[in-house]
């Protein structure tokens, strides 16, 4: 007869097959990019960007995003950046296209990471983990809002980013985009509701400290144009301004992502991909 510890020993194994397998640990230095969580990291084995040169109308902050990126991959002081303003300008598609282009020179010297908005909280492990690793790296924070909503979230990035205490090393940094028009205005209407003026408050207490801050607005109708072209002409597409711009009057903006909508349009109307 199975003694008591024999009883005990067999329940012990089934329980531990039963189980699930504790996660690998992340090899921080074997992807272009990842998708964190808080909990789980999804490796990223190529980062969907468009080509530099297709981004029109944001030159000066094509120049300055590169030129901060370069700086970080290379080890020498790097800011952290915020991209605020109009909606579909180009700022998630200028961090991705500028991470890629830097990595084009040396990979292994900078990785991207997408932090999901409700992983915030979870900044410090994220910073453990990554500070231990032979690289850099930049955090990127795309759409962040400012409602009371996300009041928690926004804490957790200023004290991040202001010096809390978990120690963050030079080489990571933080890429924060938000469509928030008004986020570094410095002055409010009186006239403004009461929770309004604090959320503006809360805008500019954050964008105080970032050391990049870089403005996005809608773009002109030449801008556009150029814009559609760009997309257009390596295809062989023949653009007719008149209905361009009736595309983007009928989207009630003019942007980059509606030019590539308008642009997509034409393609698909040929047969062709872009």
């Amino acid at each position: 007869m199975a003694s008591q510890q024999d009883v005990l020993a067999r329940i012990a194994d089934a329980l531990e097959r039963l189980a699930p397998q504790a996660p690998a640990p992340t090899d921080w230095l074997s992807a272009p990019a990842y998708f964190w969580r808080g909990e789980t990291v999804l490796p990223v084995g190529d980062i969907p960007a468009l080509p530099l040169g297709n981004l029109r109308g944001i030159d000066q902050q094509k120049a300055a995003v590169c030129a901060n990126l370069e700086r970080l991959a290379a080890g020498a002081a790097a800011h952290d950046m915020l991209l605020w303003g109009a909606r579909g300008m180009g700022k998630s598609a200028l961090i991705r296209s500028a991470v890629n282009a830097v990595q084009a020179g040396a990979a292994v010297k900078l990785g991207l990471v997408q932090v999901a908005p409700d992983a915030l909280l979870h900044f410090p492990a994220l910073i453990a983990a990554l500070s231990k690793q032979d690289r850099a790296f930049l955090l990127f924070v795309d759409d962040l809002g400012f409602g009371a909503d996300s009041a928690q979230e926004n804490l957790a990035l200023r004290s991040l980013l202001d010096g809390g205490i978990v120690a963050r090393p030079g080489k990571i940094r933080i890429a924060v985009t938000s469509n928030r028009r008004a986020i570094v205005q410095r002055e409010a209407d009186e006239a403004d509701a009461v929770h309004e003026r604090d959320e503006r408050d809360n805008a500019l207490a954050l964008a105080d400290r970032f050391g990049l801050t870089l403005g996005f607005h809608p773009c002109g109708r030449e801008t556009y144009l150029e814009i559609v072209a760009s997309y257009a002409e390596p295809l062989g597409l023949e653009v007719d301004a008149e209905e361009a711009l009736a595309f983007a009057i009928a989207r009630g903006n003019r942007s980059g992502r509606t030019a590539y909508q308008f642009a997509c349009e034409l393609a698909g109307r040929a047969g062709l991909t872009l």
